[in-house]
């Protein structure tokens, strides 16, 4: 009987977290560091200072061509056409059930290095689903007078979140980043590296900045910002700290929140599902019905009083004993100091304040459900 290896990658700053005794698991086929000094202590690091987050195992996708402007439309639900260059956008890709393919980043990219009349875009997409992705977005491709470029593995991506970000940044580079609005970015020289893309996005919801830059200039950059950091008491924030900050903001974790079953209204997405817009996007018809009719479920913000945390796929009861939803996310905030959860719940217990039970085992506990984002 033989049995498949599964190979797990690195990515190119894997040696610097082993150095630094990060703890270290498989996550989205790579070999990630799920946390350093603990996660609790990197979540308030991030929140009320700076850290840095090696997400290098994001893909992301060049899509350049006369016609690359209409693919982009075409496969997402957002509207593309609003990006001046430098501007970036939340978005997703929508399947023909209804559904979501997965989420991404949309960069409408300079057309220096373009042909006359050509446009280029960036898809930034998560690590999980680059193959999913990649043969999604080609099977559409054909149609339209465009190519696709897969840089995922030649791309190192550094976050630097949280409320110092700028300061640790700003001393490596000449590129003024107060001049950077939010979702905005430009290309300069960091730490010497040229060509390093920087991006006024991040998935904490603490500020701050992501950084792309080629595979072989990433252990520089690393080390430069540790550098750079040092009177401030910078930290490397590993996965864990990445979950509980994007929670206490409502950020959907694709796989959690969000997945090939959910559709981006039931999300509470519809802000980036723009049925409206003049190209159409795949499925946009069951989108707009969707608008107009409302659906059967939706995604809420919940706490508890207890101490106990909520999990991924634990069951939704309303207080008649009526099975009414599932929860999709769960964590204790370390901000907040208490549990805090995500879930799907059935139309009418969608409102701010409504009394919902989890179930614990055999043990149903009292939530409340609130305003995303918790914080």
């Amino acid at each position: 009987m033989s049995s498949e290896t599964t190979i797990i990658k690195n990515t190119p700053l894997t040696d610097r977290h082993i150095a630094l005794g990060a703890k270290m698991a498989p996550f989205a086929g790579y070999n990630m560091p799920i946390s350093y000094s603990g996660i609790k202590e990197e979540h308030h690091c991030v929140r009320t200072n700076v850290g840095v987050f090696d997400v290098s195992h994001m893909g992301e996708f060049i899509v350049k061509g006369k016609q690359a402007l209409d693919l982009v439309q075409k496969v997402t639900s957002n509207d593309a056409s609003k990006l001046a260059i430098g501007q970036a956008q939340y978005s997703c890709l929508p399947n023909t059930e209804g559904g979501i393919v997965d989420d991404l980043l949309v960069y409408r990219l300079s057309e220096d290095n373009c042909s006359e009349g050509e446009q280029a875009f960036m898809l930034v997409v998560n690590a999980s689903n680059i193959e999913k992705d990649w043969a999604w977005i080609s099977q559409y491709a054909p149609n339209y007078d465009t190519r696709l470029i897969n840089i995922s593995d030649q791309t190192a991506l550094l976050a630097v979140q949280g409320p110092n970000a700028l300061q640790v940044i700003q001393g490596l580079t000449d590129v003024n980043l107060s001049d950077i609005k939010y979702y905005h970015f430009t290309k300069g020289t960091v730490a010497g590296i040229e060509n390093v893309l920087i991006s006024a996005t991040g998935y904490t919801g603490a500020g701050g900045f992501e950084l792309y830059v080629q595979n072989d200039g990433a252990e520089k950059l690393w080390d430069a910002l540790f550098e750079s950091g040092k009177s401030l008491d910078i930290k490397p924030i590993g996965l864990g700290a990445r979950d509980t900050l994007r929670l206490e903001k409502g950020f959907c974790l694709y796989g959690n929140d969000i997945d090939d079953t959910t559709s981006p209204i039931e999300a509470g997405l519809g802000w980036i599902t723009k049925t409206k817009k003049a190209s159409g996007f795949v499925n946009v018809e069951t989108f707009k019905r969707q608008i107009t009719e409302g659906v059967t479920h939706k995604l809420v913000g919940f706490t508890l009083d207890d101490r106990r945390v909520p999990r991924h796929g634990y069951a939704i009861f309303d207080s008649n004993d009526n099975k009414i939803g599932v929860v999709t996310s769960g964590t204790s905030s370390p901000t907040l100091d208490k549990p805090i959860g995500m879930g799907y719940v059935q139309k009418g217990f969608d409102t701010e304040g409504t009394q919902i039970f989890i179930a614990f085992g055999g043990k149903k506990l009292a939530a409340q459900v609130v305003k995303l984002p918790f914080l």
